[in-house]
């Protein structure tokens, strides 16, 4: 019988090890072994046949599927795990009971909603532009938010790509500044924070409000809580 390869980023994920992007990196580390020789970016195997390992131990498949949500707070990295020693998203979820990885990324100073997961294809329908699932953050900044907002409904160049936030208002004018809400989907790297020095104010404060149709709601920062069988229907 024809083996059924599959790269093997997607075995990572599909088993719970990482993200697509993660797996890729652990690749590129040398943590990966198939049939005890070191993996290949690009490389395709057949789970159940054979013998991929990570980190020395042997991948498992998954018997149940987790979604959970964590109220970031500023000050930890979104990764598995970190060789300079600086506190992760993971420290978070520990008293967790079971092996998950973030869906996307929030940078160090963002704040918010973060999911985590051993579902591959939930994260990557969660996490992929090309599903059009809206993610909205909350800018405290500084400067002229009436003439920012303008610019920010505008498409945007940043790092030789142009953006475009699906929608943004203006939640609260202060003196100095306001509270923007911006709505994309790209998500590329600090992209509100990028898009708004592009238009001339500055970010003091930056909070993912929502992804999809879930919000952040009541959960406190630093605290998490597993997603109900209806939010990740909305999701998924």
């Amino acid at each position: 019988m024809q083996k059924q390869l599959v790269r093997l980023q997607k075995i990572l994920s599909s088993q719970g090890a990482a993200s697509r992007r993660e797996a890729e990196k652990m690749i590129l580390e040398g943590r990966v072994l198939v049939n005890g020789v070191p993996a290949k970016l690009g490389q395709s195997a057949e789970f159940g046949s054979d013998h991929i390992t990570l980190d020395g131990v042997e991948l498992a498949a998954v018997s149940e599927h987790v979604y959970i949500m964590l109220n970031k707070p500023c000050g930890y990295i979104t990764t598995v795990r970190d060789d300079r020693g600086r506190r992760t998203v993971m420290d978070l979820i520990a008293d967790a009971g079971t092996k998950v990885y973030p869906v996307g990324r929030l940078d160090m100073n963002t704040e918010g909603l973060l999911l985590f997961t051993n579902d591959g294809e939930f994260a990557n329908t969660v996490a992929h532009p090309s599903h059009d699932v809206k993610k909205t953050y909350e800018a405290k900044v500084i400067g002229d938010v009436q003439k920012a907002v303008g610019s920010l409904r505008q498409p945007i160049e940043i790092d030789n790509c142009t953006v475009e936030a699906v929608k943004v208002e203006l939640h609260k004018e202060t003196i100095n500044g306001g509270v923007l809400r911006i709505t994309v989907i790209e998500g590329r790297n600090r992209q509100v924070r990028k898009m708004c020095a592009a238009c001339g104010v500055k970010i003091i404060a930056l909070k993912r409000i929502s992804i999809g149709a879930l919000r952040l709601g009541k959960l406190k920062t630093g605290q998490w809580r597993h997603l109900s069988v209806e939010e990740v229907q909305a999701l998924g």
